[in-house]
């Protein structure tokens, strides 16, 4: 079978390779100074992993209709669970790419129309079953059955989950309806889209194939989980035991970590970390991600139907000021450009530079002297979570052109739900990742959560050649075209590129600084040293 799957065309074989599919082979330009990508090294452990003990990772949720469904995490904790839990075809990269994990081998047709999987031998779930081609079919079906209602059914509704084909015990064929090519698949499906059995069930029987298999779930409260000893990577995990620990406020687990009732915390805010620095038991783990912070205007609305408008906020907006002020420096100066490490990124497309006398004109051009308009944002004070400190800086440098924002702060349900896409303005952050992921789930015709109301015909047609054509240089110039409309004619103020923050005690192993968000959550890695 594996020599019919490399005649058949394009095959990526190997976890190495699983990136180039989306980015074009190898490691991205751009990340091979590890020290300018991720921060210093100097302080986190690289000795001889150790085996043993309890691994206790703090983390911000509190809620009591939490979750372990591998296919509906409702919560950012569900999803941090589901990386303890279970596994999937594809797992990130540290530069935030798809690496093939239980898949062994990927094959796309030419215009990305139909997936062929490959499942590795001899994997197996925790309860002791093989894994097979039945399973990876119905947990795709199950991903992608709209009577389930994943948040994230949107990123792979495309599949045509009622013509699976298995083509023998491990591989399985997944065609994409519509006409149009999925080419971003891997990117879709690499954080919620666990590997399940066939007698899966969230509730009574919430079985996978990641590192940890469960022993106790208590919402809001904790989970804590124990070794699975047939984990597909040999000799991983190493802890006997990980506890995942709920807290409803930033405060008390930082003073947990600092007491050493935890050992972990994830996605520290900014403003925290200054003198957690300083702290001889901590070490502060900055990852430079391309995940971004952008200040999004509703187009379908005046006064950002005028492109005059959309030009005047762009200019109006120093971007460092919000970084340093917003983001405690935490971040680096983006272009209104979501993608920067995709190789297809345009690159040549000039820094816009803050210039508030141009924008003041522009304003004044488009007869919107003495604009008042309303900018809403999240729950809470961090501006990493979407709170409020991005707007109100950037409600001072609009008052000096003669603009007033008026700052609109909504709690969680509220800024997340369905009006979430009627705001005038709005505050927004979102992981990084390829162009054509970022694009199908942000402000292309695939997306279904467009808070821009962007469209644009050309844009669109662009859009729809690249998704579909696997040829990194024939899709490089269409990128290239599509971002420079974006840049022109978008809706999205993309002021940051961010940096994530995670803290941990001088005795956890394996952490390393990433491109991605993800360096605490990989429960396949982390150690505990026993010495420390």
């Amino acid at each position: 079978m594996a020599s019919e799957l490399s005649r058949r065309g394009f095959l990526i074989q190997g976890a190495a390779l699983g990136g180039s599919l989306l980015l074009g082979g190898g490691l991205l330009s751009g990340c091979q100074d590890d020290k300018a990508a991720t921060g210093h090294r100097a302080s986190v452990q690289s000795t001889t992993p150790q085996y043993g003990g309890r691994l206790r990772m703090g983390i911000i949720d509190g809620s009591k209709a939490g979750d372990l469904d591998a296919h509906k995490p409702t919560t950012a904790s569900a999803i941090i669970r589901g990386f303890a839990l279970y596994s999937k075809l594809w797992e990130w990269s540290e530069h935030m790419t798809p690496d093939l994990a239980l898949a062994e081998e990927v094959e796309v047709n030419d215009d990305a129309t139909l997936w062929t999987i490959r499942l590795k031998k001899d994997l197996e779930f925790h309860h002791g079953k093989t894994i097979t081609a039945d399973d990876l079919i119905f947990s795709t079906r199950r991903l992608s059955d709209p009577e389930l209602a994943s948040p994230y059914l949107g990123y792979v509704k495309w599949i045509d989950r009622d013509n699976l084909v298995k083509l023998d015990e491990r591989t399985v064929q997944i065609p994409i309806r519509g006409g149009t090519g999925l080419l971003s698949l891997p990117d879709a499906w690499v954080n919620f889209g666990g590997i399940v059995p066939v007698d899966y069930h969230p509730v009574t029987n919430p079985v996978g194939a990641g590192p940890f298999r469960l022993k106790e779930f208590v919402p809001g409260q904790r989970s804590v989980f124990t070794r699975f000893e047939n984990f597909y990577k040999s000799g991983q995990p190493y802890p006997d035991e990980l506890e995942i620990i709920d807290f409803k406020d930033e405060y008390a687990r930082i003073s947990a970590l600092l007491s050493g009732q935890i050992d972990m915390a994830n996605g520290v805010a900014p403003e925290q970390i200054t003198a957690l620095k300083r702290h001889e038991a901590i070490q502060v783990i900055t990852n430079q991600t391309h995940g971004f912070q952008s200040i999004d205007l509703n187009l379908s609305l005046p006064p950002f139907q005028d492109d005059r408008v959309r030009q005047a906020f762009r200019l109006m907006i120093d971007r460092q000021e919000v970084i340093d002020r917003a983001l405690a420096g935490q971040g680096r100066i983006a272009n209104d450009l979501y993608a920067p490490l995709d190789p297809t990124f345009n690159s040549a497309i000039p820094q816009r530079q803050y210039d508030p006398e141009q924008a003041r004109s522009l304003i004044k051009q488009a007869g919107y002297e003495g604009l008042t308009v309303e900018l809403t944002v999240g729950p809470g004070l961090s501006a990493v979570v979407g709170g409020s400190p991005v707007a109100q800086v950037f409600a001072a440098q609009a008052k000096k052109i003669g603009v007033n924002i008026k700052v609109n702060q909504v709690d969680a349900a509220t800024f997340g739900g369905p009006k979430r896409a009627d705001w005038q303005l709005s505050c927004n952050s979102k992981l990084g990742g390829s162009f054509l992921h970022t694009a199908a789930t942000v402000d292309s015709f695939l997306s279904s959560a467009n808070k821009t109301h962007f469209a644009d015909e050309r844009f669109d047609a662009l859009f729809r050649q690249a998704i579909s054509t696997k040829d990194l240089e024939k899709r490089t110039p269409l990128v290239h075209e599509a971002q420079q409309i974006q840049h022109e004619k978008g809706g999205l103020i993309i002021w940051s590129y961010v940096n994530t923050l995670d803290l941990a005690a001088k005795h956890v192993g394996g952490l390393t600084p990433e491109r991605s968000h993800f360096p605490t959550w990989r429960f396949d890695k982390l150690w505990l040293n026993q010495s420390v």
